[in-house]
């Protein structure tokens, strides 16, 4: 009976379960988890803005006043500039999704192309919103 719990106890030579350090960073594999990373951004983030903003407008002018200062101050700024990345980066990287939906893009060469594209895509439109809004509203 003591023989059998002391050869239970040896440890065995399994396999160890790959972890993330052994994986070398990819940008198809960056896509996908700032895929889900913007997702939750775009729902807890934007959802706290889209809120205060009904607050602040529902509560009369001098809350509203507060709301708009913020916003249009260098940090409101830059949540915004942040925020409309996120937004492009995980409407881009959800096309892509969809694309690859369809049976198509799991070529190597094509995911990590498509997969750049998202990212580059997404500064890109990011910096054409922001340049057209500073442009035409002069904040």
């Amino acid at each position: 009976m003591r023989s059998r719990q002391v050869a239970a106890n040896r440890p065995t030579a399994r396999p160890i379960s790959p972890h993330l350090s052994v994986f070398k960073w990819r940008f198809t594999m960056a896509v996908s988890i700032i895929h889900r990373a913007t997702g939750t951004a775009l729902a807890f983030g934007g959802g706290v803005l889209f809120l205060w903003w009904l607050l602040a407008a529902a509560s009369g002018p001098d809350a509203y006043a507060v709301f708009y200062s913020v916003a249009r101050g260098p940090i409101g700024i830059l949540v915004g500039v942040g925020l409309s990345w996120v937004f492009f980066q995980h409407l881009l990287s959800g096309l892509r999704h969809l694309y690859m939906d369809t049976g198509a893009g799991y070529g190597l060469a094509e995911a990590r192309s498509s997969a750049v594209a998202v990212f580059a895509g997404a500064v890109l439109l990011t910096v054409l919103l922001w340049v057209a809004i500073l442009s035409t509203k002069g904040l």
